[in-house]
């Protein structure tokens, strides 16, 4: 038995999720940050990648659009990177959570409403992958649970 404190414990636990959930949070922001800004017409054609394309659904390429998608998803990624690095600090990963947590649900609005763009598999996974980083977006933003 441990000599911890059931708070502390529990502290340390969120610590060590709320890690978890930054880091999955920042490569799915560098990764598709990286490859709008750089790769603007790749990543509309192809993007979610592994065979999938999600966007051109959504109406015609627009290189501006593109590239200020990635550079949004680069800013997210670095502030994701600066929580990581300081994940004791409660009110830093709070503000990296509702920084997502906002972004996370606006899309995922958005998302819902054009699901009749897509095909039975698209719709899931859109709604999956999504719904998912909405998840770990409140993961960051709720309190450690106190027993």
């Amino acid at each position: 038995m441990s000599n911890e404190a059931p708070t502390e414990r529990s502290g340390r636990t969120k610590v060590a999720v709320d890690r978890a959930a930054l880091v999955a949070l920042m490569l799915v922001a560098a990764g598709t940050g990286c490859w709008a800004y750089l790769a603007p017409l790749s990543w509309h054609l192809s993007f979610p990648g592994f065979g999938l394309s999600w966007l051109p659904q959504l109406g015609p390429y627009n290189e501006h659009l593109a590239k200020d998608t990635g550079a949004m998803f680069l800013a997210l990624a670095v502030l994701s990177a600066i929580a990581l690095r300081r994940a004791a600090d409660r009110a830093l990963v709070r503000v990296a959570g509702a920084a997502w947590l906002v972004f996370d649900v606006l899309h995922l609005g958005y998302h819902l409403t054009m699901l009749h763009m897509y095909g039975p598999l698209d719709q899931v996974l859109n709604v999956l992958s999504l719904g998912f980083l909405v998840v770990l977006a409140l993961v960051l933003v709720l309190p450690a649970r106190h027993r």
